[in-house]
Protein backbone atom coordinates (compact mmCIF):
# COMPACT_ATOMS: atom_id res chain seq x y z
CA UNK A 1 0.00 0.00 0.00
CA UNK A 2 1.27 3.66 -1.31
CA UNK A 3 1.84 6.30 1.24
CA UNK A 4 -0.99 8.19 -0.31
CA UNK A 5 -3.37 4.89 -0.32
CA UNK A 6 -5.96 4.96 3.25
CA UNK A 7 -5.04 2.07 5.77
CA UNK A 8 -7.47 -0.53 5.98
CA UNK A 9 -9.56 1.27 9.25
CA UNK A 10 -9.51 4.31 7.25
CA UNK A 11 -11.28 2.77 3.85
CA UNK A 12 -13.46 0.72 6.28
CA UNK A 13 -14.71 4.33 8.02
CA UNK A 14 -14.82 6.08 4.25
CA UNK A 15 -16.76 3.03 2.84
CA UNK A 16 -19.61 3.27 5.71
CA UNK A 17 -22.10 5.01 3.68
CA UNK A 18 -21.31 2.92 0.86
CA UNK A 19 -22.19 -0.12 3.01
CA UNK A 20 -25.13 1.52 4.50
CA UNK A 21 -27.08 2.35 1.41
CA UNK A 22 -26.26 -1.31 0.21
CA UNK A 23 -27.53 -2.72 3.00
CA UNK A 24 -30.77 -0.83 2.47
CA UNK A 25 -30.77 -1.83 -0.92
CA UNK A 26 -30.13 -5.25 0.09
CA UNK A 27 -32.94 -5.12 2.35
CA UNK A 28 -35.40 -4.02 0.37
CA UNK A 29 -34.50 -6.86 -2.78
CA UNK A 30 -34.21 -9.95 -0.60
CA UNK A 31 -36.78 -12.35 -0.34
CA UNK A 32 -37.60 -14.15 2.21
CA UNK A 33 -37.66 -17.90 2.03
CA UNK A 34 -37.86 -20.58 4.44
CA UNK A 35 -35.70 -23.64 3.95
CA UNK A 36 -38.53 -26.42 5.62
CA UNK A 37 -40.69 -25.56 2.36
CA UNK A 38 -37.66 -26.98 0.13
CA UNK A 39 -37.03 -30.51 2.19
CA UNK A 40 -39.60 -33.57 0.73
CA UNK A 41 -40.08 -34.89 4.69
CA UNK A 42 -42.32 -37.50 3.57
CA UNK A 43 -39.54 -39.44 1.85
CA UNK A 44 -37.77 -39.47 5.75
CA UNK A 45 -36.86 -43.11 7.22
CA UNK A 46 -35.32 -43.41 10.63
CA UNK A 47 -31.89 -44.79 9.74
CA UNK A 48 -30.30 -47.70 11.80
CA UNK A 49 -28.62 -46.59 15.09
CA UNK A 50 -30.82 -45.28 18.14
CA UNK A 51 -33.92 -45.35 16.30
CA UNK A 52 -33.66 -49.00 14.80
CA UNK A 53 -34.05 -47.93 11.53
CA UNK A 54 -32.82 -48.95 7.78
CA UNK A 55 -28.98 -48.31 7.44
CA UNK A 56 -28.01 -46.18 4.64
CA UNK A 57 -27.13 -47.73 0.83
CA UNK A 58 -25.91 -46.24 -1.56
CA UNK A 59 -29.12 -47.45 -4.22
CA UNK A 60 -31.10 -45.57 -2.17
CA UNK A 61 -29.94 -42.61 -3.64
CA UNK A 62 -32.06 -40.77 -6.32
CA UNK A 63 -28.38 -38.91 -7.20
CA UNK A 64 -25.64 -39.81 -9.70
CA UNK A 65 -22.85 -40.32 -7.89
CA UNK A 66 -21.65 -36.45 -9.78
CA UNK A 67 -24.45 -34.60 -8.21
CA UNK A 68 -23.84 -36.14 -4.67
CA UNK A 69 -20.15 -35.03 -5.15
CA UNK A 70 -21.35 -31.48 -5.79
CA UNK A 71 -23.62 -31.80 -3.37
CA UNK A 72 -21.33 -32.86 -0.55
CA UNK A 73 -18.99 -30.09 -1.38
CA UNK A 74 -21.39 -27.55 -1.27
CA UNK A 75 -22.48 -28.02 1.91
CA UNK A 76 -19.09 -28.53 3.39
CA UNK A 77 -18.47 -25.60 2.52
CA UNK A 78 -21.48 -23.86 3.51
CA UNK A 79 -20.65 -25.57 7.20
CA UNK A 80 -17.60 -23.88 7.64
CA UNK A 81 -19.84 -20.35 8.51
CA UNK A 82 -18.39 -19.86 11.49
CA UNK A 83 -14.81 -19.23 10.15
CA UNK A 84 -15.92 -17.05 7.91
CA UNK A 85 -18.03 -15.41 9.79
CA UNK A 86 -15.20 -14.83 11.85
CA UNK A 87 -13.12 -13.88 9.37
CA UNK A 88 -15.51 -10.73 8.02
CA UNK A 89 -16.21 -9.81 11.38
CA UNK A 90 -12.65 -9.16 12.77
CA UNK A 91 -11.68 -7.27 9.33
CA UNK A 92 -15.52 -5.69 9.08
CA UNK A 93 -16.30 -5.18 12.82
CA UNK A 94 -19.10 -5.60 14.60
CA UNK A 95 -20.55 -2.57 15.24
CA UNK A 96 -22.40 0.09 12.77
CA UNK A 97 -23.35 -0.56 8.83
CA UNK A 98 -20.64 -2.72 8.67
CA UNK A 99 -22.05 -5.07 11.97
CA UNK A 100 -25.40 -5.24 10.74
CA UNK A 101 -23.97 -6.39 7.14
CA UNK A 102 -21.94 -9.17 9.11
CA UNK A 103 -24.72 -10.52 10.89
CA UNK A 104 -27.10 -10.09 8.12
CA UNK A 105 -25.09 -11.65 5.95
CA UNK A 106 -23.93 -14.66 8.24
CA UNK A 107 -27.87 -15.34 9.13
CA UNK A 108 -28.26 -15.37 5.30
CA UNK A 109 -25.74 -18.15 4.80
CA UNK A 110 -26.96 -20.02 7.78
CA UNK A 111 -30.34 -21.41 6.22
CA UNK A 112 -28.05 -23.04 3.34
CA UNK A 113 -26.05 -25.77 4.81
CA UNK A 114 -29.32 -26.58 6.61
CA UNK A 115 -31.48 -26.71 3.98
CA UNK A 116 -29.14 -28.78 2.05
CA UNK A 117 -28.34 -31.05 4.56
CA UNK A 118 -32.32 -31.78 5.37
CA UNK A 119 -32.76 -32.61 1.51
CA UNK A 120 -29.87 -34.78 1.46
CA UNK A 121 -31.27 -36.71 4.70
CA UNK A 122 -34.54 -36.86 3.82
CA UNK A 123 -34.29 -38.62 0.37
CA UNK A 124 -31.34 -40.75 1.56
CA UNK A 125 -29.44 -39.10 -1.26
CA UNK A 126 -25.99 -39.42 0.95
CA UNK A 127 -24.33 -41.98 3.52
CA UNK A 128 -25.00 -39.68 6.76
CA UNK A 129 -22.46 -41.23 9.29
CA UNK A 130 -19.68 -40.46 6.15
CA UNK A 131 -21.20 -36.88 5.81
CA UNK A 132 -20.92 -36.22 9.72
CA UNK A 133 -17.23 -37.80 9.88
CA UNK A 134 -16.13 -35.29 6.83
CA UNK A 135 -17.86 -32.28 8.25
CA UNK A 136 -16.31 -32.87 11.43
CA UNK A 137 -12.61 -33.20 9.56
CA UNK A 138 -13.44 -29.92 7.23
CA UNK A 139 -14.41 -27.79 10.11
CA UNK A 140 -10.79 -28.67 12.42
CA UNK A 141 -9.27 -27.40 9.89
CA UNK A 142 -10.50 -23.34 9.92
CA UNK A 143 -10.91 -21.49 7.08
CA UNK A 144 -7.84 -18.41 6.90
CA UNK A 145 -8.88 -15.46 4.66
CA UNK A 146 -5.29 -15.55 2.65
CA UNK A 147 -6.40 -12.42 0.56
CA UNK A 148 -5.88 -10.05 4.17
CA UNK A 149 -2.87 -7.91 2.57
CA UNK A 150 -5.66 -5.15 2.63
CA UNK A 151 -9.22 -4.77 3.34
CA UNK A 152 -9.53 -4.40 -0.79
CA UNK A 153 -7.98 -7.70 -1.01
CA UNK A 154 -10.83 -9.30 1.20
CA UNK A 155 -13.13 -7.17 -0.75
CA UNK A 156 -12.12 -8.43 -4.13
CA UNK A 157 -12.31 -11.73 -2.98
CA UNK A 158 -15.76 -12.20 -2.05
CA UNK A 159 -16.89 -10.04 -5.24
CA UNK A 160 -15.72 -12.98 -6.92
CA UNK A 161 -16.21 -16.07 -4.28
CA UNK A 162 -20.06 -15.38 -3.96
CA UNK A 163 -20.45 -15.08 -7.56
CA UNK A 164 -18.89 -18.65 -8.39
CA UNK A 165 -20.50 -19.88 -5.33
CA UNK A 166 -24.06 -18.79 -6.46
CA UNK A 167 -22.62 -20.62 -10.07
CA UNK A 168 -21.70 -23.93 -8.45
CA UNK A 169 -25.03 -24.55 -6.22
CA UNK A 170 -26.54 -23.23 -9.87
CA UNK A 171 -25.37 -26.00 -11.90
CA UNK A 172 -25.69 -28.62 -9.00
CA UNK A 173 -29.31 -28.08 -8.90
CA UNK A 174 -29.53 -28.24 -12.99
CA UNK A 175 -27.73 -31.85 -12.93
CA UNK A 176 -29.02 -32.83 -10.34
CA UNK A 177 -32.27 -34.47 -12.04
CA UNK A 178 -34.22 -33.82 -9.26
CA UNK A 179 -37.22 -30.52 -9.45
CA UNK A 180 -36.96 -30.33 -5.73
CA UNK A 181 -33.38 -29.92 -5.71
CA UNK A 182 -33.42 -27.69 -8.49
CA UNK A 183 -35.91 -25.18 -6.84
CA UNK A 184 -33.97 -25.33 -3.31
CA UNK A 185 -30.62 -24.69 -4.96
CA UNK A 186 -31.86 -21.96 -6.94
CA UNK A 187 -32.95 -20.52 -3.78
CA UNK A 188 -29.72 -20.37 -2.24
CA UNK A 189 -28.11 -19.35 -5.76
CA UNK A 190 -30.51 -16.24 -5.28
CA UNK A 191 -29.11 -15.22 -1.86
CA UNK A 192 -25.45 -15.70 -3.12
CA UNK A 193 -26.50 -13.35 -6.69
CA UNK A 194 -27.33 -10.95 -3.55
CA UNK A 195 -24.20 -11.24 -1.70
CA UNK A 196 -22.33 -10.77 -4.60
CA UNK A 197 -23.80 -7.36 -5.73
CA UNK A 198 -23.15 -5.65 -2.58
CA UNK A 199 -19.88 -6.88 -2.68
CA UNK A 200 -19.15 -6.21 -6.40
CA UNK A 201 -21.04 -1.81 -5.48
CA UNK A 202 -18.23 -1.81 -2.60
CA UNK A 203 -15.32 -2.92 -4.62
CA UNK A 204 -16.73 -0.42 -7.37
CA UNK A 205 -16.51 2.47 -4.47
CA UNK A 206 -13.13 1.49 -3.94
CA UNK A 207 -11.47 2.30 -6.58
CA UNK A 208 -12.86 5.94 -6.23
CA UNK A 209 -11.31 5.96 -2.90
CA UNK A 210 -7.61 4.18 -3.97
CA UNK A 211 -7.72 3.16 -7.75
CA UNK A 212 -4.39 1.76 -7.59
CA UNK A 213 -4.04 -0.81 -4.38
CA UNK A 214 -7.95 -1.64 -5.76
CA UNK A 215 -6.57 -3.01 -9.10
CA UNK A 216 -3.49 -4.64 -7.75
CA UNK A 217 -6.38 -6.53 -5.16
CA UNK A 218 -8.16 -7.18 -8.54
CA UNK A 219 -5.32 -9.07 -9.91
CA UNK A 220 -3.68 -10.87 -6.78
CA UNK A 221 -6.98 -12.05 -6.23
CA UNK A 222 -8.00 -13.34 -9.93
CA UNK A 223 -4.60 -14.85 -10.69
CA UNK A 224 -4.59 -16.90 -7.70
CA UNK A 225 -8.53 -17.14 -6.97
CA UNK A 226 -9.46 -20.86 -4.79
CA UNK A 227 -12.70 -21.75 -3.77
CA UNK A 228 -13.47 -21.80 0.11
CA UNK A 229 -14.08 -25.14 0.20
CA UNK A 230 -10.35 -25.97 -0.90
CA UNK A 231 -9.78 -27.30 2.65
CA UNK A 232 -12.48 -29.92 1.95
CA UNK A 233 -10.69 -33.53 2.21
CA UNK A 234 -10.00 -34.74 -1.53
CA UNK A 235 -11.42 -31.15 -2.38
CA UNK A 236 -8.40 -31.59 -5.60
CA UNK A 237 -10.30 -34.48 -6.84
CA UNK A 238 -13.41 -33.70 -6.04
CA UNK A 239 -13.43 -30.80 -7.95
CA UNK A 240 -11.39 -32.20 -11.33
CA UNK A 241 -14.77 -34.78 -11.40
CA UNK A 242 -16.86 -31.65 -11.19
CA UNK A 243 -15.47 -29.76 -13.71
CA UNK A 244 -15.46 -33.07 -15.69
CA UNK A 245 -19.43 -32.79 -15.18
CA UNK A 246 -19.35 -29.09 -16.24
CA UNK A 247 -20.60 -28.28 -12.98
CA UNK A 248 -17.53 -25.92 -12.29
CA UNK A 249 -15.00 -25.72 -14.58
CA UNK A 250 -12.09 -23.05 -15.91
CA UNK A 251 -14.49 -21.77 -19.16
CA UNK A 252 -17.42 -21.10 -16.77
CA UNK A 253 -15.05 -19.27 -14.03
CA UNK A 254 -13.55 -17.61 -16.82
CA UNK A 255 -16.78 -16.71 -18.80
CA UNK A 256 -19.21 -16.29 -15.96
CA UNK A 257 -17.22 -15.33 -12.97
CA UNK A 258 -14.19 -13.45 -13.73
CA UNK A 259 -15.06 -11.56 -17.02
CA UNK A 260 -18.66 -10.39 -15.42
CA UNK A 261 -17.17 -8.92 -12.44
CA UNK A 262 -14.53 -7.31 -14.38
CA UNK A 263 -16.74 -5.95 -16.87
CA UNK A 264 -19.18 -4.48 -13.82
CA UNK A 265 -15.88 -2.41 -12.27
CA UNK A 266 -14.87 -1.64 -15.92
CA UNK A 267 -11.21 -3.07 -15.02
CA UNK A 268 -9.78 -2.42 -18.67
CA UNK A 269 -11.78 1.08 -18.81
CA UNK A 270 -10.81 2.66 -15.88
CA UNK A 271 -9.16 6.25 -16.10
CA UNK A 272 -6.62 7.48 -13.13
CA UNK A 273 -4.52 4.37 -12.95
CA UNK A 274 -0.59 5.31 -11.91
CA UNK A 275 2.33 2.90 -11.32
CA UNK A 276 1.63 -0.09 -9.91
CA UNK A 277 -2.26 -0.04 -10.41
CA UNK A 278 -1.32 0.29 -14.55
CA UNK A 279 1.17 -2.52 -14.22
CA UNK A 280 -1.63 -4.67 -12.11
CA UNK A 281 -4.05 -4.01 -15.16
CA UNK A 282 -1.62 -5.15 -17.47
CA UNK A 283 -0.68 -8.54 -15.51
CA UNK A 284 -4.28 -8.93 -15.23
CA UNK A 285 -5.03 -8.50 -18.91
CA UNK A 286 -1.90 -11.30 -19.21
CA UNK A 287 -3.71 -13.53 -16.78
CA UNK A 288 -6.94 -13.44 -18.76
CA UNK A 289 -5.09 -14.33 -21.69
CA UNK A 290 -3.57 -17.21 -19.96
CA UNK A 291 -6.59 -18.22 -17.81
CA UNK A 292 -8.68 -17.94 -21.37
CA UNK A 293 -6.31 -20.27 -22.79
CA UNK A 294 -6.42 -22.69 -20.20
CA UNK A 295 -9.67 -23.23 -20.26
CA UNK A 296 -9.84 -23.81 -24.16
CA UNK A 297 -7.47 -26.97 -23.66
CA UNK A 298 -9.38 -28.03 -20.72
CA UNK A 299 -12.65 -28.04 -22.96
CA UNK A 300 -11.04 -29.55 -25.55
CA UNK A 301 -9.36 -32.28 -23.77
CA UNK A 302 -12.79 -33.20 -21.78
CA UNK A 303 -14.58 -33.03 -25.66
CA UNK A 304 -12.20 -35.60 -26.95
CA UNK A 305 -12.32 -37.54 -23.82
CA UNK A 306 -16.00 -37.41 -23.81
CA UNK A 307 -16.24 -38.36 -27.80
CA UNK A 308 -13.68 -41.30 -26.85
CA UNK A 309 -16.16 -42.59 -23.69
CA UNK A 310 -19.26 -42.52 -26.28
CA UNK A 311 -17.68 -44.41 -29.17
CA UNK A 312 -16.34 -46.98 -26.89
CA UNK A 313 -20.20 -47.10 -25.51
CA UNK A 314 -21.43 -47.78 -29.29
Amino acid sequence: MTAESPSSTVLLRELEPVVEANLNRHMATAKEWFPHEYVPWSQGTDFDGVLGGKAWDVEQSPLSDIARTSLIVNLLTEDNLPSYHHEIATLFGRDGAWGTWVHRWTAEEGRHGMAIRDYLLATRAVDPIALERARMVHMSTPFVNTYNETAIHSIAYVSFQELATRVAHRNTGKISGDPICDQLLAKIATDENLHMVFYRNLLNATFDLAPDVAMRAVYDVVSTFQMPGNGIENFGRKSVQIAMAGIYDLRIHHDEVVIPVLRNIRAFERDGLAGDGEKAREQLADFMTTLDGQARRFTEKRDALNAKRAARAA
